[in-house]
């Protein structure tokens, strides 16, 4: 039987778990509020503060961070405070939204699990890859302007079970990592947004030197032969001269093609005309297209068969523009008898169609697979470079897809190893 005094003392140690909880929010939230207003805020920084903070306040081992990524459709480890030596081979993870994390994004709530070897839910994957065992689990939704950005989970709650208190802690701290992992992002937009407007009057400079040069060399030879096709004697050489006017013609032919799509550069949204094509159709008409490309028959390109079920909503001729214009990025960058494959791949969560166009060409380097998107850019300088083109292939194949409710990005391992381009378009 308790007895009034031992009530008292249990409610005070209560009190005072419960403020040193609070007075651990506290400095959280100040930590996050001081890297948020520092010049450079970084995801690097916040994230083991918040990490720390929600294995502190639950008592757990460790703490992990999963975030969203919209353009993949996939929940990914992007944190982990684990001692483990081997817990980075997580991050970057996928995790399947039928998994514990993933229940919690998709349902939006809290999930506590004392022992997952109960749980058909847990995905055993990531402590085979960290080499790390996970005996108990708890995660809450990150919430940012009603948008679930990612999952905080804390994990091995030292004295089980998991308690109303501690979800009640880690949801407060979810809220506050979700806005300030939001502010963050919104701050580097931001700045890189004031970087590039800084480097306006460069753009404008490099388009125009580009431009210049690109048209320049092909209308000199063309010039230059034309002369000597004029000369009344017939010569042995003139059907050599005929010729290298040809393919310098089509080489023009090529860049006046590429300044034509400058138009679409900007917002098409309100022009799309959108309508039910099969995949398999749209795919036939790529590959006759690609057959065209100038170094398509030196290149040995490959298409998958296309499931004739899969449909998709799309202003056909545009997006026919889009894929067309990556097909001759891996044409211009992959070198002669190397391969290029088409393939096609149904996803079910959400519904959509990922088609991938795979090189074993150049390759992109990390820092480059977001810029090579943007207008006019250009890895290799433009005096000096290889390859071709006025570089708005790629920017406006993204400004086309976007416009068709669809999305692409750029996978690679480095320059020399080839490079995935990766256009997803939700099916009807």
């Amino acid at each position: 039987m308790t007895t009034p005094s031992s009530d008292l003392e249990a409610e005070v140690l209560r009190l005072r778990a419960q403020v040193a909880g609070l007075r651990k929010m506290l400095t959280v939230t100040t930590q996050l509020n001081v890297a948020l207003l520092s010049p450079d805020p970084q995801l690097e920084i916040l994230l083991p503060a918040i990490m720390d903070a929600a294995a502190e306040l639950t008592d757990c081992e460790s703490a992990a961070v999963l975030l969203w990524n919209n353009d993949q459709q996939e929940l990914f480890f992007a944190a982990t405070n684990s001692a483990s030596p081997t817990a980075h081979e997580v991050l970057g993870m996928p995790v399947p939204l039928t998994s514990i994390a993933g229940t919690i994004f998709r349902e939006r709530r809290a999930i506590a699990v004392d022992n997952v070897e109960h749980d058909p839910r847990h995905y055993k994957n990531v402590d085979e890859q960290s080499g790390f065992r996970t005996a108990s689990l708890m995660g809450v939704p990150m919430v940012s302007r009603d948008r679930v950005i990612g999952v905080l989970e804390v994990v091995n709650k030292r004295k089980l079970p998991f308690t109303q208190r501690d979800e009640q802690a880690l949801m407060l701290l979810g809220q506050e990592a979700a806005v300030a992992i939001e502010v963050a992002r919104l701050l580097v937009q931001l700045k890189t947004a004031n970087d590039e407007l800084s480097q306006v009057e460069k753009l404008k400079d490099s388009f125009i030197s580009i431009a210049s040069h690109e048209l320049r060399t092909p209308l000199g030879s063309i010039l230059g032969y034309a002369s000597f096709l004029k000369e009344d004697a017939p010569s042995p050489d003139i059907q050599e001269y005929a010729d290298a006017v040809m393919r310098n013609a089509v080489h023009l032919r090529s860049i006046l093609d590429s300044m034509a799509t400058l138009r679409y550069l900007t917002p098409v949204g309100k022009d799309v005309q959108p309508e039910r094509v099969p995949l398999a159709s749209l795919m036939r008409d790529l590959q006759a297209e690609a057959s065209s490309i100038v170094g398509a028959s030196e290149r040995n390109i490959s298409f998958t068969p296309v499931p004739l079920y899969l449909a998709i909503q799309i202003d056909r001729e545009r997006m026919g523009l889009a894929i067309a214009n990556v097909m001759q990025n891996a044409i211009r960058f992959t070198p002669p008898g190397g391969y290029i494959a088409v393939s096609v791949q149904p996803r079910t969560n959400p519904n959509e169609v990922w088609i991938t166009i795979e090189d074993n060409g150049l390759g992109i380097a990390q820092e480059h697979l977001e810029r090579i998107f943007d207008e006019f850019y250009q890895v290799e300088d433009h005096m000096t470079r290889k390859y071709g083109g006025l570089g708005i292939g790629l920017s406006v194949a993204r400004m086309l897809i976007r416009a068709n409710n669809g999305r692409i990005w750029a996978e690679s391992g480095g320059v020399g190893m080839g490079a995935r381009f990766v256009i997803a378009l939700p099916t009807v």
